[in-house]
């Protein structure tokens, strides 16, 4: 059983207060829960998996993506090639996208906190340019992923942008912008809610779900996201957890949240994969 790091769940409950652009759920946006994801291995036509006949999203105020962080994140989810194996080329307009979104970024209240922390505990530069490197080389420098011999993947490209593997394995894939703007765009097909003995019942109000979806030609069995919450929060959640545990997997409680962060390094520079477990609900700290 893993403790609850408990200086991490103050920091992570800061963040959380100063997610300025986090979404009101029924308010900003509404999701449809439908019915549970079967529980086998399913297919990507397999109807007898699939418990939900309508789309995850109801409704979301697209005004939100004209916000600043916003804007700059959803620049960088066309920039990557999905099947891991083909080498990812990154050209200079590219390039100036990352940077153009770790500057929107840096500015912001969740990442001035985390940077602040880092740097008081040695673990992150206290310099704004050298901490924005320190940042490109954990989500955005290329590697090659297993099974490739070539840079084919990166922690931004796994996380947020989702990846294939033969095509058929949906890996990564792991923030709800690009769920919204992929299923608007008609490759997402939402086959309902995943729980288990252990975890809580889904809620539409909540911001964490588990989910099973197929995108593509691939299939998703199992995948867990923040819904509403804003890029920024996200990044320095993941990055703070990578660059402070060397676990792979640290509990945290904040807001009404009792969750598992699970953090794959990739040769202690990169992010492999990181996504939130809901273990369960509690009362508000």
């Amino acid at each position: 059983m893993i403790e609850t790091d408990r200086d991490l769940s103050a920091m992570v409950q800061e963040l959380w207060d100063n997610d300025v652009n986090r979404l009101k759920p029924g308010v900003d946006y509404k999701i449809s829960l439908q019915g549970k994801a079967g529980d086998s291995m399913p297919t990507n036509n397999d109807d007898n998996n699939d418990g939900a006949g309508f789309p995850l999203f109801t409704f979301v105020d697209e005004n939100i993506f004209k916000k600043e962080t916003f804007l700059a994140f959803i620049s960088l989810l066309d920039n990557y090639e999905s099947d891991t194996g083909e080498p990812e080329i990154v050209t200079p307009e590219e390039v100036a996208e990352n940077h153009k979104f770790l500057d929107a970024i840096i500015k912001t209240p969740t990442m001035k906190i985390a940077h602040k922390y880092l740097a008081e505990k040695n673990l992150s530069p206290a310099d704004d340019t050298k901490f924005k490197e320190q940042l490109y080389r954990i989500w955005f420098e290329l590697y090659a992923r297993r099974g490739s011999s070539r840079p084919d993947s990166s922690g931004f490209e796994h996380v947020f942008v989702g990846e294939t593997r033969g095509r058929r394995i949906v890996i990564g894939f792991h923030n709800w912008i690009q769920l919204y703007l992929q299923e608007k765009l008609g490759h997402i097909d939402y086959k309902g809610y995943s729980v288990n003995a252990h975890s809580p019942q889904p809620d539409e109000n909540k911001h964490i779900l588990a989910l099973q979806f197929s995108w593509k030609n691939g299939i998703k069995p199992k995948g867990s996201i923040f819904i509403g919450v804003s890029p920024e929060f996200e990044f320095a959640l993941y990055t703070l957890c990578f660059l402070t545990s060397p676990n792979e997997r640290v509990k945290v409680q904040f807001s009404f949240y009792d969750v598992e962060i699970v953090c794959h390094h990739y040769n202690q520079k990169h992010i492999g994969t990181t996504y939130p477990v809901l273990l369960k609900y509690q009362k508000p700290l």
